[in-house]
């Protein structure tokens, strides 16, 4: 395992209550209701949370990647991020899917930098040989 020489930022939580409870941030910044995937609770959930996250680091990733190629990233570029909660054999499990929209470059250009992102994005990182990730260009 590698371990952080330097801590850029710690994001710091506090949730109660679990997947029908809130959660709120210790910079007030995120305050929110939870409510079970598929329920009738007015809530987000953790899995929309971890799609959130993961869409806005993989874009700040091709952003990196982008400079590092001296490629203009385009400014309507998007990432649709699925993330399933399922189970096998009994145990939960999650699996994910991002859909990568690159307007206006080439497919061949759009897939470097979706491929480099893929191997710096530290969500990437951490679900890396974990659970089942299909990144698509479309």
């Amino acid at each position: 395992m590698t371990r952080l020489e330097n801590v850029v930022y710690t994001g710091k939580t506090r949730t109660t209550g679990g997947r029908d409870g809130t959660a709120c941030s210790s910079d007030s910044h995120l305050d929110i209701k939870l409510s079970p995937p598929g329920g009738t609770g007015k809530g987000t959930n953790p899995e929309q949370l971890f799609a959130a996250g993961w869409s806005a680091c993989f874009i700040g990733a091709m952003g990196i990647v982008a400079r590092e190629q001296k490629v203009a990233l385009p400014a309507d570029v998007s990432v649709d991020a699925e993330v399933d909660l399922g189970t096998t054999g009994g145990a939960y499990l999650l699996q994910a899917r991002l859909n990568v929209s690159l307007p206006s470059l080439p497919r061949e250009v759009a897939r470097t930098l979706v491929d480099g992102a893929h191997q710096i994005c530290p969500y990437s990182k951490a679900t890396r040989g974990n659970i089942d990730v299909v990144i698509n260009l479309i």
